[in-house]
């Protein structure tokens, strides 16, 4: 059943499925699809006590936790607007939202709520602890309301991470929230027996759109972890949940393919010679896939995977080990899907075609590359920017039309396959048009890069690349013999490994995109709270020395 509102939906829900458990915090409490309705009203009383109003806004800041969603569908089904903010905010960039949001309300988690400035906290009318739901400050006391939303009227604003510029304000109504869960549906159905497992932030509206909306519109009960989801704790929890619907970002499949799968078979000179076979290699994934799937709890029929682009080599081990893994593609602005490919039906480097109530086209297209930006047209798509009508003018065309930023090209069979955006592309000097992320790929199909970025430096090819620790050690294992120290053998490994990378990369692309100077980073690169890589950061780099002493960080 598609709804026009998050009010509908959630109503029907706690109606239809009042008994079964909607939200379960592993080793911890559960609470009923009823019991959501319970909080729902207790949330709505406090903050109407404080007197907000409809079309007020309340900003949610909180790690994940059954009361994350609790307080989201309260915020919303009350009229009022939620500001959904990620975790890895810093307080003063929370303080800056909370202002630019005009948020009267804050409903806020034990450890975030100390990050943000007492000054910015008085300015608000009621501040609720999300874990318990009682009042932390209050400095209004008066008669608010609430009122049924409408399908056209605001349900959240949603803060953009942003990896080249500051935070945006995203502003979805309550119909493209909600025609967003049919549209998964419609997708990829889900039924009571599913299960999620969920360890994306929740602000995020990847996850909030997927991994909490979707699967409370169907019934379907969700895990939270109370712990970052590192390898340590995301295992046992896999193992006990046994999910069958998981989302994930690319980095996370990303790690565990290049730290458990291909370091395996590539820790002698033996096996990286066998494993470079087409052969050997689909045999010894499928192996691999199998362990890996027992890994995840062994029920699983769906990995989600979006947010980013998923590399190709990691994408090739998924598909011939035989995961069940989707790739899906879209944006904040668009609620999120706009194309999205099913398991057991891709092909490598798509995103597969458009999603049901979503129009894909190509504008401005190259006669010689048939790429061009990704424009749409959905009924998810934001309203616009709040406050920025300029910035809303430059992405939604008279039409409806949203214009992505986005580089694509479809194939015969109309799926969709993502290059690069556009305002990352590097004009040539021959006017060739070079994508970053691709030369990216094949640098990451090198054993010792963990991460890597290519920027243009003064009209040079440049690539950073920061190294895997362990296989740079492995690479050092008789430095007695060569150099005095183990720095001083670290130092002339990784110089020897930059110039060896410059090679392997330039074998494998054009002449155009050949790197002129790989550059070694001590630390991992600076991300966004969705952990994209700030790239804005790495293009404006003055001193290329002081990155390569591992002290770039500090002149950005």
């Amino acid at each position: 059943m598609a709804f026009k509102t998050l009010y509908d939906l959630v109503r029907n829900s706690i109606d239809r499925f009042s008994e079964k458990v909607a939200f379960t915090m592993l080793d911890g409490e559960e609470v009923t699809f009823k019991e959501v309705g319970t909080r729902i009203e207790k949330i709505q009383q406090t903050l109407t006590s404080a007197g907000l109003m409809p079309g007020d806004k309340v900003a949610l800041y909180s790690s994940s936790m059954p009361n994350w969603g609790v307080s989201y569908f309260a915020v919303t089904m009350s009229g009022m607007v939620v500001v959904p903010i990620l975790p890895g905010f810093s307080g003063e960039e929370v303080e800056k939202i909370l202002e630019h949001s005009e948020s009267k309300a804050l409903l806020v988690s034990d450890k975030l709520y100390s990050k943000i400035p007492k000054e910015a906290i008085d300015k608000l009318n009621v501040v609720i602890r999300t874990k318990n739901l009682k009042v932390l400050a209050q400095t209004v006391k008066g008669e608010g309301a609430t009122a049924v939303p409408k399908p056209e009227e605001l349900a959240a604003i949603i803060y953009t991470s942003g990896t080249t510029s500051s935070p945006k304000g995203v502003m979805h109504t309550h119909e493209s929230l909600a025609l967003h869960a049919d549209l998964c549906q419609k997708l990829f159905p889900i039924a009571p027996e599913d299960s999620f497992l969920s360890v994306l932030p929740m602000s995020h509206v990847y996850e909030c759109s997927l991994g909490l909306i979707f699967p409370f519109s169907q019934g379907v009960p969700v895990f939270y972890l109370d712990r970052p989801p590192a390898a340590a704790a995301l295992v046992p929890a896999m193992r006990r949940v046994k999910p069958t619907i998981m989302l994930v970002v690319p980095l996370i499949v990303e790690k565990i393919y290049r730290s458990q799968v291909r370091a395996k078979f590539t820790s002698n000179k033996l096996m990286a010679a066998a494993y470079r076979l087409a052969p050997i290699r689909k045999l010894l994934h499928k192996i691999a896939g199998k362990k890996l799937y027992q890994v995840f709890g062994g029920n699983l029929r769906f990995l989600g995977i979006g947010g980013a682009k998923l590399d190709a080599t990691t994408e090739r081990f998924l598909v011939e080990a035989g995961m069940p893994h989707g790739i899906g593609y879209g944006l904040t602005e668009t609620a999120p899907l706009l194309a999205g490919a099913l398991p057991m039906k891709k092909e490598v480097g798509s995103t597969g075609p458009a999603v049901p109530y979503v129009e894909l086209r190509l504008d401005n297209i190259n006669p010689k590359t048939r790429q061009g930006e990704v424009v749409a047209k959905t009924p998810c798509c934001m309203v616009g920017y709040y406050k920025n009508p300029e910035a809303t003018a430059e992405v939604i065309d008279a039409d409806g039309w949203f214009h992505t930023g986005d580089l694509g090209e479809f194939d015969s069979q109309n799926r969709l396959h993502i290059k690069g955006r556009l305002k990352n592309m590097i004009l040539g000097p021959g006017g060739e048009n070079i994508y970053p992320e691709d030369i990216e790929c094949v640098l990451s199909e090198h054993d010792c890069i963990e991460e890597a970025l290519v920027t243009e430096q003064q009209g040079r090819l440049v690539a950073f690349v920061h190294f895997n620790a362990e296989k740079l050690e492995q690479q050092i294992a008789d430095w007695r013999a060569e150099w005095k120290t183990k720095q001083e053998a670290l130092e002339a490994k990784s110089k020897e490994l930059c110039t060896e990378i410059k090679g392997f990369v330039n074998q494998k692309v054009n002449q155009f995109s050949h790197l002129t100077e790989v550059i070694e980073l001590k630390e991992e690169f600076i991300k966004t709270p969705s952990m994209k890589i700030r790239r804005f950061l790495y293009n404006n780099l003055k001193n290329l020395q002081q990155i390569k002493d591992g002290k770039g960080t500090v002149t950005m």
